[in-house]
């Protein structure tokens, strides 16, 4: 027994020696891992791959829609990247890591989320058979760094500069961009009126940077997409109050944010009162508080009020309302906490904290303020002619239901981060799958004039790049394996502007379709799959924390 369980049981030595890769069953193979941190890395890369391939198919103009059904069954229909990510549930800590990458694609790039997950799930793909054929961690991560600096520069070789006043260009990418949303058939209204938008905030010569917070974009039910509009002011989606009046020429605004309501005490309390004299009193008191509160508010000259939410107490009661008729003041209230930076700084005025702080220089002006009725038996209240320096807009976005107004809005917000891409870069590439071919035909012939297990890397980084045209053409219905083969040919013909044209289901020169992007999307996408993927690759265990 003791004979058989000695063979069974290598000494402590010539474990060591096995685990190190010293023995002669792995002379053959470059690194033999620990079984831990191999079973880790495995699981890491399984985990992320699963989070990318459950949103591949939303990938493109023909991708699938996803319904996201919240805890209070809130349903959302999306196919952004990044709202998927966000509303899903992921438990895995590496998962979660796609989940933040997509998070810094929509922060840097705004557009492109889908594609910088589904790219990282390729790479890790390719980064674990590189794993099972016994390459380091390491040197795949160093490699891959190689090929991430050199897809840069092969796409910034490629790229075509464009000037912000070529107005026509900036719209067919924000076209391209709204192409693969619900409401791509409104992306001839969706797309100019989105650059209409930040042309109107900044100053095309010497802008570097787009502040989105100065366009905001408001959805309401009500109409239809197509009634979307700019409006070059302010739109309140809360209604005007029953004043009687409903429109103001000339208006001078205040925003306040004390209430017209009884005061009320720090601590809870109670009074009690034995007759009715005191209740007169009461009464008598609560009046001529709120009248004086009305007479200053009055005396400062403002005939619209705007007043912050409030949630101790009544922003506006019955008596101060009774009072504001009289006076014909136009009067909005419960406007929330975080739309008074915006609303200050288009009307030029102050918020005011108390009424004595009621004075004709902190009131804001504007030529018009109106309610409008836009449908369903919705109403909004646009403030426009605002005689401020700061430049800043709004976007009313409509929708014959709650689903589709979310929807556009989102997917107006993807069409302003596009044109925001390009003030910060102003160059731009072509879509279709174009450039990520080209890459991977330039980078493998850069992989093959190294040599060593580099060069292999860097040639499976090179063909894990094809995944974006490969779900392109699967997602349209096209047969992936030939489209992608067609497409590499054309590309080893010089054709660098061929890419998949999912319309008439052909490849065709994708710039005469008018499919373009900006660079600094497929840079970031890239540059960004890269980094997760190579600290993915560095992580050999996980631990838990008390």
């Amino acid at each position: 027994m003791a004979t058989k369980t000695a063979t069974a049981k290598p000494s402590a030595p010539a474990a060591a020696k096995i685990a190190m890769g010293g023995g002669k069953s792995e002379k053959k193979k470059q690194f033999k891992d620990k079984e831990k941190p191999t079973d880790i890395r495995l699981s890491n890369i399984e985990a992320a791959k699963a989070v990318a391939d459950a949103i591949r198919t939303s990938l493109g103009p023909k991708g699938m829609d996803k319904m996201i059904q919240g805890k209070t069954g809130d349903v959302t229909i999306t196919n952004d990247g990044a709202t998927i990510l966000k509303e899903m549930q992921v438990f895995h800590p590496a998962a979660r890591m796609l989940v933040e990458l997509s998070k810094a694609q929509d922060i840097e790039a705004g557009d492109g989320t889908t594609s910088v997950v589904v790219l990282c799930g390729a790479l890790l793909d390719a980064a674990r058979k590189l794993l099972q054929r016994g390459i380091h961690p390491t040197t795949i991560s160093e490699a891959f760094q190689v090929a991430q600096n050199k897809a840069v520069e092969v796409l910034t070789a490629i790229a075509q500069p464009i000037k912000l006043s070529d107005t026509d260009s900036l719209v067919k990418m924000a076209s391209t961009s709204l192409n693969s949303k619900v409401v791509s058939q409104y992306s001839s209204l969706l797309a100019p009126l989105s650059v209409d938008a930040i042309m109107n905030i900044i100053d095309p010569e010497t802008a570097t940077n787009v502040n989105l917070k100065d366009i905001r974009v408001v959805a309401k039910v009500g109409g239809t997409v197509e009634d979307t509009k700019l409006v070059k002011g302010i739109v309140l989606t809360q209604k005007a109050q029953a004043t009687g009046v409903h429109r103001v020429e000339r208006a001078k605004v205040a925003l306040i944010q004390f209430c017209l309501s009884p005061p009320k005490t720090d601590m809870d309390n109670q009074v009690v009162i034995s007759d009715y004299t005191q209740m007169d009193r009461i009464l008598r008191e609560e009046r001529a508080y709120i009248l004086d509160l009305c007479k200053k508010i009055k005396k400062s000259g403002a005939n619209v009020l705007l007043i912050q939410k409030s949630i101790l107490r009544d922003a506006l009661n019955d008596m101060a309302l009774h009072f504001l008729t009289k006076m014909k003041v136009l009067v909005v209230k419960d406007i929330e906490r975080d739309e008074i930076d915006f609303v200050s700084r288009t009307l030029g005025c102050r918020p005011i904290a108390t009424a004595d702080h009621m004075l004709p220089e902190h009131l804001g002006q504007a030529d018009l303020v109106e309610e409008i009725n836009i449908g369903g038996g919705n109403k909004v209240v646009s403030i426009t002619g605002c005689q401020s320096t700061a430049k800043t807009c709004s976007i009313l976005v409509q929708g014959s239901n709650k689903l589709l107004a979310d929807e556009a809005e989102r997917s107006i917000h993807d069409a302003l981060c596009v044109i925001r891409c390009l003030v910060k870069n102003r160059n731009m590439i072509a879509g279709g799958g174009a450039p990520e071919v080209e890459l991977s035909i330039k980078l493998a012939q850069y992989a093959a004039t190294l040599s060593g297990v580099e060069s292999h890397c860097i040639k499976a980084f090179a063909d894990a790049l094809e995944i974006i045209p490969f779900t392109l053409a699967e997602n349209a219905g096209l047969p992936p394996i030939n489209i992608v083969t067609e497409l590499r040919n054309r590309h080893a013909e010089g054709e660098a502007m061929a890419g998949i044209n999912v319309k008439k289901c052909c490849i065709t020169n994708i710039t005469e379709e008018n499919v373009l992007q900006p660079l600094l999307v497929s840079i970031s996408a890239i540059t960004l799959a890269s980094e997760t993927v190579r600290s993915i690759l560095k992580i050999d265990d996980i631990v838990n924390t008390r």
